[in-house]
């Protein structure tokens, strides 16, 4: 059983503060026809929560598939571009393509059983990327279907999830009215999962001589791509433009990735015109795909919205601390929440200090005066041991505020703590969801380096966070050797962990990124040194 934890010190809202503070939801959640939704998000996707993109038809708010699209809020997101004119007309051509593909149409038995003279793709054929169940936790999976939904559509495919009992409840269906799901029958799963469908890897290796050959030659309407981490340079040339040729005549894509590679698709000269127009933004792709594609479901809805109406909705800032440790022994639970408060209290400047001796006389002098501004911390981590830290501390001790009209009251709230990471627990997944959606309802955010957990959250919320640097310490002595407790991200992209190098590979095929094929909006991530992102230029 998962675990919820609505625990709070009772003194103060918490929270953060970007350039400016958001009120959200005011104190409640105010719920709005979904023709209204409907319209708003022609206009903007990054409405919280806004539905998706679609044709669909205004429906009654009582006949609505989920909750959380029967309710039209102001922004979550400080970032208020809306999607380009292109991409809108992207996503609407989709729709039409995903209705009439969806599993188990006509269109999509023919393809799937063959039903033609020809196994690969026609021009009026439907074509599949399926993205097949990973083990890696939530953050890597919603980043990697991200990144498959942005190849469909770069690709003409239609995206479809076979999840498995551990996700299957936590999104609405993106397309309303249709599904993504892969159908569950086993006469389907053995079809893509059998030991006759080529691996594309595995294809391009025993054929090194002729990597577009191969493809154009091959008789199968399945293939397994494998672009997840610990992939070799044979699966890494899916990301050449003349394999991607040979690729577009098969028909079913069987996708296994744990990445977002939706950078290194900026890379490839097939596809940068089409991605320069659908975004001119080069910081928003993550967000305007998140949004479209993971809307909480019921369930998940009504956990998201009782805790932040109940801790957070108050607040006059809202900080989201998201705390994630790789490794325990380089970097113990002291240090590490030396290296928070260093970063939150001195270098972001988004929690007070504490009051000292020195200050003692001021503090007793403003504990008479009523409380002037609250703020309200969300932690996520897989540990209690962070939140009941903190909460003490600003409890036992007041802020050292200089304000006149009061003290800062600093109130700290988390929703769950599961202390290990389960990757397929269905309820397990469902408070790390949750946790992710709450975070990126914050003004602000601290997140650790390396998490993909952290990543998602950023993007939904259109946020630039803090990051956390990763300690490095002397083992025995604890000396912390980081300069800076944490560094201001350049965008609210996620970072694509483990890009393709080619130096010295012996595949015979390099790919666009490589020598003078870059693109300037792509650079290293201020996390990992050889991951890349988008930034705008």
């Amino acid at each position: 059983m998962y675990t919820l934890n609505f625990n709070s010190s009772e003194t103060a809202p918490e929270e953060f503060q970007f350039p400016k503070t958001r009120r959200l939801f005011k104190s409640t959640f105010v719920a709005t026809t979904v023709a209204a939704c409907t319209a708003a998000s022609l206009l903007l996707i990054i409405a919280f929560p806004i539905p998706p993109i679609n044709l669909r038809e205004e429906l009654e708010p009582g006949k609505s598939s989920c909750a959380s699209r029967r309710h039209c809020h102001k922004s979550s997101s400080s970032y208020h571009k809306p999607p380009s004119p292109y991409l809108l007309s992207v996503l609407r051509d989709y729709e039409q393509r995903h209705k009439r593909c969806e599993p188990l149409t006509k269109s999509f038995n023919r393809s799937f059983f063959q039903v033609s003279s020809s196994p690969h793709v026609d021009d009026d054929d439907c074509s599949y990327v399926v993205f097949t169940r990973p083990t890696n936790g939530l953050g890597n999976r919603m980043l990697s279907m991200s990144s498959a939904f942005l190849y469909a559509l770069l690709t003409n495919r239609v995206l479809l999830v076979d999840f498995g009992p551990d996700m299957t409840h936590l999104f609405s269906e993106p397309v309303p009215n249709s599904t993504w799901l892969f159908p569950e029958d086993s006469r389907f799963g053995n079809r893509i999962y059998g030991s006759k469908v080529d691996d594309f890897g595995s294809l391009m290796k025993n054929n090194n001589n002729n990597h577009t050959a191969v493809l154009a030659n091959n008789s199968s309407s399945f293939l397994h791509v494998n672009l997840g981490y610990g992939y070799d340079d044979y699966d890494k040339l899916f990301y050449s433009n003349e394999v991607q040729d040979g690729l577009q005549k098969v028909s079913w894509l069987i996708l296994k990735s744990d990445q977002y590679f939706v950078p290194y698709l900026f890379l490839m000269s097939g596809f940068r015109a089409k991605l320069d127009r659908m975004f001119p933004d080069k910081e928003t792709v993550f967000h305007h795909l998140g949004r479209y594609l993971f809307t909480p479901s019921d369930q998940a809805w009504g956990l998201i919205a009782r805790f932040y109406d109940a801790y957070l909705a108050n607040a006059d800032e809202r900080i989201g601390l998201q705390i994630r440790v790789l490794d325990t022994k380089a970097s113990p639970t002291a240090l590490v929440l030396k290296q928070v408060l260093r970063c939150a209290q001195k270098e972001a400047q988004i929690l007070p200090p504490l009051a000292t001796k020195q200050n003692e006389t001021a503090t007793k002098k403003l504990a008479s005066k009523k409380t002037s501004y609250n703020k309200a911390v969300l932690v996520a981590s897989l540990s209690s041991e962070f939140y009941v830290e903190l909460k003490d501390m600003f409890w036992k001790r007041a802020s050292a505020s200089t304000g006149s009209d009061g003290e800062v009251a600093v109130g700290f709230h988390q929703a769950s703590h599961e202390e290990v990471q389960r990757s397929n627990d269905g309820s397990h997944n469902m408070m790390a969801w949750v946790d992710i959606y709450l975070l990126s309802l914050c003004d602000v955010l601290v997140t650790s380096g390396w998490s993909t957990f952290g990543y998602v959250a950023q993007g939904l919320g259109g946020l630039r966070p803090w990051i956390l640097q990763i300690p490095d310490t002397k083992y025995g002595g604890g000396e912390t050797l980081w300069g800076n407790a944490c560094r201001r991200a350049v965008s609210m992209e996620p970072c694509f962990h483990f890009p393709p190098s080619y130096d010295g590979n012996k595949v015979g095929v390099r790919v666009d990124g490589e020598e003078g094929g870059g693109s300037p909006s792509v650079v290293h991530c201020e996390d990992v040194g050889g991951g890349l992102k988008l930034v705008n230029v």
